[in-house]
This record gives structure tokens, C-alpha cells and sequence, in this order.
């Protein structure tokens, strides 16, 4: 039930931010071509990235709540780190477009300054795009959604470029009034700047999903909870080895402990099931477990646990 909800949370989340990213992209691009601002046609065509990195999230969180199954015994939870990836790759292509458009009015007629109203559009694109931004980043780490998390972010970069193209389009209507023909490139710099900055976030997400679809290892500060929980159960003589990893919002555990070498089979299992039951129960995180039995030996070095 609680899995159902945590899922639920999050396509709700994700379909707030189509609606709201559909109608600023529409408002940004009219208001753009009207007022004639390269900067603000650039946050349009962010704002539509994000419409199309929140289908591809809805896709994955779609298939990740999907139970485990004969060809994927984990689960699916690498499916939001899948749509993490292709938001990731949205952001890094739609800055190459941007940056490639600006670059190219550097080697043109001086530009004309923005109209005024591309001011306003660009205020009201930061106001809802940090509202979005504060709501789902919070919720994502509330329910450990790294899918919601790059939805998060971003919105956080489309405040941020919203900023710069605002400083872009002020300083180029400044360059015009006070007939100060530098300024007027103020707004294709601040499309130009927009580009590294969605370029940026686009590499980062990429870099944080592909630390979990390469099934990285947790640090040891993060598995020493895991350690003191199995440490205290009856009948565990020693932890010969823990690797947990990340499997999309989730935690796998693979564990081998050791018992006396005396007990019978049916004991050392009840022991390997306490242990499954342990983690399981004591840490939300932790949605699959494999213990391995060993029999413990006396002169057994300790030194060469591995966490």
C-alpha cells in the first residue's frame, strides 16, 4: 500500500509539472517571437524539454512499480533511473541547440532590444518554476524518487536560466535606450549562458543515474546501519561480508554471515530468515535481501569483513 502511494505521489507530481511546464513553454515562445528575445525563446524551448522529460519519467515510474517478476527478479526500480537518464540527455541537447542559436547572432547585424513584456513572461516563469521546484524536490526526497529528483532540478535550472535571460533582456533594452550598442548583445549572452547551465544539470543527472544502473556499491557509512542491526541478532557469530547497492529507489542487500558450524540446516536457515526479516523490517530503504550461510570458525579474522 505504502509502495502504491509513493508512486501515486509521484505521477501526480509529475503530471503538475507538464501542465504548468506546457503553458509556460507556450506563454514563453509567443511572448519570445512577439518581443523579439532570443533569451526568452531559449527558456521556451527549456520549458518544453521538461514537458518532454516528464513523459519520459511518467514512463518509468509507470514500469518501476511494477512487482518483480520471472525475467526481473529485483523489481523495476532501474526503470526512474532509465528516465532520469533520458531527461538528462533532453537537457544536454536542447543547451547545444540554444547555445548554437546564440553564438550565431554574435556574428550578425547588431540585434534589436526585447520589448518590454518579455520581462513580465520571465518573471512569472521564475515564480511557478521555483513553486514547482521547492514542491517536487522536497517530495522526491520524501519518497527517494531520484526520477522526481531530476524532474526537480530541472525546474531549479529553468529558474536559473530564467534569471539570466531576464539580466539578458534587461540589459539589452538599456543598451537601446541609452544607445549603447554593447548591451544589445546582453540578451543572445544570457541564451548563451542558459546553455552551459542546462547543459551542466543535463551531465549531472547523467552521472548520478549511471552510478545506479552501474550497480555501484554504497559507502561503508551508508552499510554500517546494516552491519549494527544483523550484529545483534541471536545466533550470528560474524558478518563475513555485506554489499548493498542501489536498484532505482531501492536497496538490494546481499549478506553472508556465519554460525556455529554445529547447528543443524534448519536451524542456520531460521537464523538467515531472521536476519532477511531484520533488515527488511528495521530499514525502509532495503526492499530485497540474500543471506549466505557460512560456518564460523573461531580463529576467523574480523579484519577482513567487507562492508
Amino acid at each position: 500500500m505504502m509502495e502504491n502511494n509513493r508512486f501515486k505521489q509521484a505521477e501526480t507530481a509529475t503530471w503538475i509539472g507538464i501542465i504548468a511546464n506546457g503553458m509556460l513553454a507556450i506563454m514563453k515562445g509567443i511572448i519570445g517571437w512577439i518581443a523579439g528575445s532570443r533569451a526568452l525563446i531559449a527558456d521556451a524551448a527549456h520549458s518544453a524539454s521538461d514537458v518532454a522529460g516528464s513523459f519520459a519519467v511518467l514512463a518509468g515510474l509507470k514500469t518501476a512499480k511494477k512487482p518483480p517478476d520471472k525475467d526481473h527478479p529485483y523489481g523495476h526500480g532501474k526503470a526512474e533511473n532509465i528516465a532520469t537518464i533520458v531527461v538528462a540527455i533532453l537537457l544536454i541537447v536542447v543547451g547545444l541547440e540554444i547555445a548554437l542559436s546564440s553564438l550565431k547572432l554574435f556574428f550578425e547585424d547588431a540585434p534589436v532590444a526585447p520589448k518590454g513584456i518579455a520581462l513580465l513572461a520571465i518573471l512569472i516563469s521564475i515564480l511557478v518554476k521555483e513553486i514547482l521546484f521547492q514542491y517536487k524536490y522536497r517530495l522526491a526526497k520524501k519518497i527517494n524518487s531520484q526520477a522526481l529528483l531530476a524532474e526537480a532540478w530541472h525546474h531549479r535550472s529553468d529558474v536559473l536560466s530564467s534569471v539570466a535571460a531576464f539580466v539578458g533582456v534587461f540589459g539589452a533594452m538599456l543598451g537601446q535606450q541609452y544607445q549603447i550598442p554593447v548591451l544589445l548583445y546582453f540578451d543572445p549572452l544570457a541564451g548563451l549562458i542558459v546553455a552551459v547551465i542546462v547543459i551542466k544539470i543535463g551531465f549531472s543527472l547523467a552521472k548520478q543515474s549511471s552510478s545506479v544502473m552501474m550497480e555501484q556499491v554504497l559507502e561503508q557509512e551508508e552499510v554500517q546501519p546494516f552491519y549494527e542491526t544483523v550484529s545483534m541478532i541471536e545466533g550470528v557469530k560474524n558478518i563475513d561480508e555485506i554489499l548493498a547497492r542501489t536498484h532505482g529507489h531501492y536497496v538490494v542487500v546481499d549478506i553472508k554471515v556465519a554460525v556455529d558450524a554445529n547447528l543443524s540446516v534448519a536451524e542456520g536457515h531460521m537464523i538467515s530468515k531472521q536476519v532477511k526479516e531484520k533488515l527488511l523490517t528495521d530499514h525502509d530503504k532495503i526492499k530485497k535481501v540474500f543471506v549466505h550461510i557460512n560456518p564460523y570458525q573461531s580463529d576467523y579474522d574480523k579484519s577482513k569483513v567487507v562492508l
